[in-house]
């Protein structure tokens, strides 16, 4: 089976006060249909910049990424940004709503710019609310919601265009541990029943302990990785634990 994303010895360098800084530091790596994929490391470890790549936001200074087997360095700027609306979702840690809009026309947005007919743009967007626990809260806009609901307008407006992979950027960043913690188990409950393709990005071993498959990012380089699939959360950060040290 061929990965959805992967990446071939991809580095990212940027240039800085004359200077150059390694972000992305010659990464392989291979995410798998239905896999869900945390990659956990410090601030400056070079994690939003990987995600970038992956999510065809960045392109690399040198190697390749492919999507579906397809290198985006092949693509056109259209060719990508029809990519970004049709087979890849985003999820970020500051939400990223429209302030004026409610939240099922923060949803429904994201069907428009797909170009979704009508009839899915009229029926989706409540679907998926409902399937996050917010369909009594459909008209209620983003100031009237909670950091927790807001975060759940936001994954619900990820999945509005049915994406191959769903990427995450934080996504408990801004949100209390209970929160956060049910905001997780969301996440996995939609990899589990739909197979949803997830990759994740945080800087926090409890969230990534929710995943299938945990990488440890330093220095822009992927220092460790374990599988913690059918693990329970308590004995899966241990193993985490242990891997960092």
């Amino acid at each position: 089976m061929e990965p959805i994303i992967e990446t071939k010895e991809v580095w990212k360098v940027y240039g800085m006060n004359g200077a150059s800084v390694e972000a992305v530091c010659g990464i392989d790596l291979a995410v798998q249909q239905g896999e869900f994929v945390a990659i956990v490391g410090p601030s400056g470890s070079g994690k939003s910049s990987l995600l970038h790549l992956l999510g065809a936001m960045d392109h690399p200074t040198r190697g390749e990424v492919l999507f579906g087997n397809q290198p985006l360095h092949k693509m056109s700027d259209a060719q990508r940004t029809d990519l970004r609306a049709h087979q890849i979702g985003f999820i970020f840690q500051t939400f990223n709503l429209l302030p004026n809009l409610s939240a099922l026309e923060n949803v429904e947005i994201a069907l428009r710019l797909g170009g979704a007919a009508k009839a899915e743009r009229q029926a989706r967007p409540l679907e998926l609310l409902e399937r996050v626990g917010l369909g009594p809260r459909a008209r209620h806009l983003p100031r009237q919601l909670s950091g927790g609901e807001r975060q759940r307008v936001a994954i619900a407006r990820a999945l509005a265009n049915r994406p191959r992979l769903l990427l995450a950027d934080e996504p408990t960043g801004n949100l209390d541990s209970k929160t956060g913690a049910s905001l997780l188990e969301l996440l996995r409950q939609i990899n589990r029943q739909d197979r949803q393709t997830v990759v994740m990005v945080t800087h926090d071993f409890r969230a990534a302990s929710h995943a299938d498959r945990v990488l440890v990012l330093r220095d822009g380089r992927i220092r460790g990785e374990t599988r913690l699939q059918g693990q329970d959360t308590h004995r899966a950060l241990g193993q985490l634990l242990a891997l960092e040290l």
